[in-house]
C-alpha cells in the first residue's frame, strides 16, 4: 500500500505546525535520560507510516531511546507525545506500542499461534478471536503451517517473524524493532530483510528500528537518525546520509572518506600539520564545488589511485606522499590505510596491490582526481 503520511524530503513532519506544536498524529518525542555519566538528550518525530531507523555505534543511546519509548526507562525529562496523547506517566503495558525484541522472547511453552494471541488476551478479547486475529497474521508472515510450534522448532526466520506478529497483535500505533536481524545468519539475513520491509511497507503507524548494521538501516528505513555520545549528529533520508555524511562514524559505515576544512573556492584547507610534500603546508583538496567557509569533504576509497613514485604527469589534481598502515581484504578487493599528508583509505585489486608491492610501511603516493571529490556546506 502507499503511505499518505511519508515525511516529505524538507524534513517537516505533516500535521506538525512551524511553532513546533505536537502533531494531532504520529511520533513527537524529546526523550532526556540522565544517568550521571551518560545523558540522552534527542528529539523524534515521525507521521504514521514513516519507518525510522535509530543509528549509531554501541554506547550511543540507542537502546536506551528505545527502551524510553517503551516505557521500560523513565524520562528525566522532555515529553513522549504519540497521536496527540502524552505517554510520559503510562505505564508500559498500558501504551499502544508493540515491542520486537534483539532475541525475540517468545514464550517457550506457548506454541506460535498462542503466543501472538496473547497480546489480544491481555487486552480483553476472548480466546476464540484472540486466536482468530493471531492465525491471520501467522498466514500474512506465510506461517499458518507453522501455527502449532513451539518456538524451539522455529528457525530464526521464523521465529523473527512470530515475534514480528505478536507484536502487530495488539493493533500499535508505535511499532519498536530492537536490532531484529541480528541474531540471524547471514543468508537467513538476506531474506528476512526483504520480508520484513515489506511488512513494514503495510504498516500504517510509526515504527521505530534500531540497528547498528547500516545496510539494515538503508533497506529498511524511510528516515535515519543517527546518534552518537547520546545526541542526534545527523537525520535524513538514507540518500541524503550516505551522500553527506557528517562525522567520522557515519562516513565509515557508508565507506567514504571524509575531511572537514575551509573552503576558498574550489580549494579546501583540511586540519593538519604537513601535507607530507615537506613544504610545511597544511593538506589541501581541490575539488569542483566553488565554496567559501567551513566545508566537508568526501570522496570514495575507490576513487583513490596509488603509486610508488609521485606522478609526473597526471590529471588528477590532487597528490599526498602517504605511507601503508594496513591492509585487508575488502569484498573482492584490497583495502589499503594509509596515513601522512593525508589519512584515508584506497581500495585497489589484488593484482594492483601485487604489482605496487604493497604493504605496510610502504611509501606511496595517493592521487584523487577533483570531480571524484564532493564538497559540502559543513
Amino acid at each position: 500500500m502507499t503511505h499518505t503520511g511519508k515525511t516529505p524530503p524538507d524534513g517537516t513532519v505533516p500535521g506538525t505546525a512551524a511553532g513546533g506544536t505536537p502533531a494531532a498524529e504520529g511520533l513527537d518525542a524529546h526523550l532526556v535520560v540522565d544517568r550521571g555519566a551518560f545523558r540522552l538528550d534527542v528529539a523524534l518525530r515521525a507521521a504514521p507510516g514513516d519507518v525510522v531507523a535509530l543509528l549509531g555505534p554501541n554506547g550511543a543511546g540507542k537502546t536506551t531511546a528505545l527502551r524510553a519509548l517503551a516505557g521500560l526507562v523513565p524520562l528525566d525529562g522532555g515529553r513522549l507525545g504519540l497521536d496527540g496523547r502524552l505517554l510520559d506517566r503510562t505505564p508500559p503495558e498500558s501504551r499502544p506500542v508493540g515491542v520486537v525484541f534483539q532475541d525475540y522472547l517468545l514464550f517457550p511453552h506457548l506454541s506460535a499461534l498462542d503466543n501472538v494471541a496473547f497480546g489480544p488476551r491481555c487486552h480483553g478479547a476472548t480466546k476464540a478471536e484472540a486466536r482468530a486475529l493471531a492465525a491471520a497474521l501467522l498466514e500474512r508472515m506465510g506461517l499458518a503451517d507453522h501455527a502449532g510450534a513451539k518456538p524451539r522448532k522455529l528457525s530464526g526466520g521464523q521465529a523473527q517473524r512470530v515475534a514480528l506478529a505478536r507484536a502487530l497483535a495488539t493493533r500499535p500505533r508505535l511499532l519498536l524493532l530492537d536490532e531484529p536481524l541480528a541474531a540471524l545468519d547471514a543468508r537467513t539475513r538476506l531474506d528476512v530483510r526483504a520480508q520484513l520491509r515489506r511488512h513494514l511497507a503495510d504498516f500504517e503507524a510509526v515504527a521505530v528500528l534500531v540497528t547498528h548494521d547500516p545496510l539494515d538501516a538503508m533497506v529498511l528505513a524511510d528516515r535515519l537518525v543517527v546518534i552518537e555520545h547520546g545526541h542526534v549528529v545527523q537525520e535524513g533520508t538514507p540518500g541524503d546520509v550516505a551522500r553527506r555524511p557528517r562525522t567520522d562514524y557515519i562516513a565509515h559505515l557508508v565507506g567514504l572518506n571524509l575531511y572537514q576544512g575551509r573552503a576558498d573556492g574550489h580549494t579546501v584547507h583540511v586540519d593538519g600539520s604537513d601535507d607530507g610534500t615537506g613544504t610545511g603546508t597544511g593538506p589541501v583538496i581541490v575539488t569542483t564545488e566553488d565554496l567559501t567557509g567551513p566545508v566537508f569533504v568526501a570522496f570514495p576509497p575507490g576513487a583513490v589511485t596509488l603509486h610508488r613514485e609521485r606522478p609526473a604527469a597526471s590529471s588528477a589534481r590532487n597528490q599526498w606522499r602517504c605511507e601503508v598502515t594496513g591492509m585487508e581484504a575488502h569484498g573482492d578487493q584490497i583495502r589499503a590505510d594509509l596515513t601522512g599528508g593525508l589519512r584515508l583509505t584506497a581500495d585497489l585489486t589484488t593484482v594492483a596491490a601485487a604489482e605496487l608491492g604493497l604493504h605496510p610501511g610502504a611509501e606511496v603516493w595517493a592521487t584523487v582526481k577533483a570531480a571524484q571529490t564532493h564538497a559540502y556546506p559543513a
